[in-house]
């Protein structure tokens, strides 16, 4: 279940070889890569402009660009946003912006998108420390005896194998007391989880603004970043900034400046996922929210552990053996289930497993094949119970690598 040929797709089933598999490794979370009103838009826009852009956006930008900020401006409650092709595109070229020759405070598990910025940032003078995960009390130390200017913190918001997320709120808080910037990549969070509501339809909030809302922060020392291809099926990713840097990107951010920009039908399926995001988006998020509990229930049952805490469709199930981990992709391939599989040293030995991803898209019976075959699999394999699995943010685990 790696470096896969995928022949064909129908709805969430896929098929590699000669074998159709249930795919719980999709991280197209509201199922928009497969919605009628997403897929019937794109034509048009494609009639209109053409396949792809033919400008840096430095050059010029289609319209579509500027309808797409603002809605997003509007959505997420910020004072400015800036579309650029992906998340990586925006660590690579934005960290080094913002650190300049100050002190970066990297969380020990950020992203490896976010670790490589970091080091790109290092090479161009910047100070990199690490603090412990998830421990904005260690941050606050450290931000405390680094008398740098300026001060940058680099997390993650909702984590890409737990599917838990950190207070934003207390980092918030951190950041402010110490006049530092804190940069946040939500790039699992934004379209799932969104800003709370007496009315909500569940624990995952409203409109799928981000973790930013979702904690009823405001941007104020903050700097979040976000992407479409787990939202709304496309290939652009954003920063939500105030004007004043995005003014400053546009000049000095290499995306904007050289790169090609995102196809017509990445710009168009944005459009329209906005569109359903506020027409039906909190429905795809309850019923998402019902099918990843489906599947929480059962590994509760079965007294299977996973980190996660948060009923986000991220479930990591880590294995008691390490060693045991391509007999169990295999076991789930040939049971009809394709996962995402971390192996070592990908991952510490500790967290050696695999990952389900739930969406929308994933209809009742597969969500069923899922929980028969997790049964099947933990009668057949040693997996981790809440007793024996060590926390990975245990000093024991400190150092073993970042994602």
């Amino acid at each position: 279940m790696l470096d896969a040929v995928i022949d064909e797709v129908d709805g969430r089933m896929i098929k590699v070889g000669d074998r159709w598999l249930a795919d719980f490794a999709s991280c197209n979370y509201l199922g928009l890569d497969l919605d009628e009103e997403v897929i019937g838009s794109i034509q048009a826009y494609i009639d209109e402009w053409g396949t792809h852009p033919s400008w840096s956006r430095l050059l010029g930008s289609p319209v579509l660009y500027e309808e797409i900020e603002d809605k997003m401006t509007s959505l997420l409650g910020a004072e400015d946003t800036l579309a650029l092709p992906t998340i990586t595109h925006i660590h690579i070229s934005v960290i080094s912006i913002l650190a300049g020759s100050g002190t970066i405070f990297l969380d020990s598990r950020a992203h490896k998108t976010i670790y490589d910025g970091c080091q790109l940032a290092r090479h161009h003078g910047a100070t990199v420390k690490r603090f412990t995960h998830d421990d904005p009390d260690d941050l606050a130390s450290l931000l405390k005896k680094d008398k740098n200017s300026p001060q940058l913190i680099c997390m993650d918001g909702v984590n890409s194998m737990t599917g838990n997320a950190p207070d934003i709120r207390e980092f918030a808080r951190v950041a402010r007391e110490h006049d530092a910037l804190l940069y946040i990549d939500d790039a699992h969070g934004f379209g799932v989880i969104g800003e709370r509501s007496p009315d909500e339809l569940c624990s995952y909030g409203t409109r799928g603004n981000s973790i930013v809302r979702h904690f009823g922060e405001t941007y104020e020392n903050i700097i979040l970043v976000g992407g479409f291809s787990k939202s709304y099926s496309s290939l652009l990713a954003f920063i939500a900034c105030p004007t004043k840097l995005k003014s400053m990107l546009k000049v000095a951010a290499p995306p904007y400046l050289y790169s090609g920009p995102s196809p017509i039908a990445s710009l168009a399926t944005v459009l329209t996922g906005l569109k359903v995001n506020d027409q039906r988006g909190d429905a795809l998020r309850l019923d998402l929210h019902h099918k990843t509990a489906k599947v929480l229930d059962c590994l509760r049952e079965l007294e299977i552990a996973t980190p996660n805490e948060s009923g986000l469709p991220i479930i990591e199930i880590p294995l008691a053996k390490h060693q045991d981990v391509d007999e169990v992709g295999r076991f789930l391939f040939e049971r009809g289930i394709y996962t995402t599989i971390a192996a070592y040293p990908l991952v510490p030995k500790s967290e050696v497993g695999f990952r389900i991803q739930i969406t929308a898209a994933n209809d009742d019976d597969q969500i069923g094949t899922l929980t028969q075959v997790l049964s099947e699999l933990s009668e057949k394999f040693r997996l981790q119970t809440a007793r024996t699995m060590s926390k990975w943010w245990d000093a024991s685990e400190q150092a073993s690598g970042t994602r």
